[in-house]
């Protein structure tokens, strides 16, 4: 008669592996996010989004950080820049939806190019694609905070103007 309490896999250890881990660190969210901001760079709806478009590093990093922490990684982001509150940091800009497509299309391009360099099979490498494409675009709607092709000085409900970015 078998023990109930006696696991049959006993002899094997279980092992969780989170995104960060499984893709390779923080140097896959290093080369995605220099993808993204290479598209960035030549684009004049996401470039408008920044308001230091000559040096576009200190963005990139902090993105490289968050997307690091977010799948699992380190909390270095958070530990220099406190909770990520991504709608509070993004709404001083005017975000349209028209902005939100190309942030996407930018984010997307760069997760395809760089999903092939992860230490995945291609089964997972897909899993973890669909996963982050989930993310990107449900993080990109979120941050729309304008219609479409609206002033980006425009006023709030309180009255004051809106940074440009």
């Amino acid at each position: 008669m078998e023990d109930p309490d006696t696991d049959d896999r006993s002899d094997e250890t279980t092992h969780q592996v989170t995104v960060f881990q499984a893709v390779g660190g923080q140097v896959f969210f290093d080369r995605m996010v220099e993808r993204f901001y290479a598209h960035v760079a030549v684009d004049p709806v996401l470039l408008e989004l920044y308001p230091d478009q000559v040096d576009l590093r200190p963005a990139q990093e902090r993105l490289a950080l968050f997307l690091g922490q977010f799948w699992g990684g380190p909390t270095t982001y958070s530990d220099s820049r406190g909770h990520p509150r991504l709608r509070m940091r993004h709404n001083p800009f005017v975000i349209d939806p028209r902005a939100g497509e190309h942030w996407v299309a930018a984010m997307l391009d760069a997760l395809a190019h760089t999903i092939p360099e992860a230490p995945l099979n291609p089964d997972l490498a897909a899993v973890v694609q669909e996963r982050m494409t989930e993310y990107f675009v449900s993080s990109a709607t979120h941050m729309v905070n304008a219609p479409d092709g609206a002033d980006p000085d425009h006023q709030l409900d309180g009255g004051e103007s809106r940074a440009r970015s």
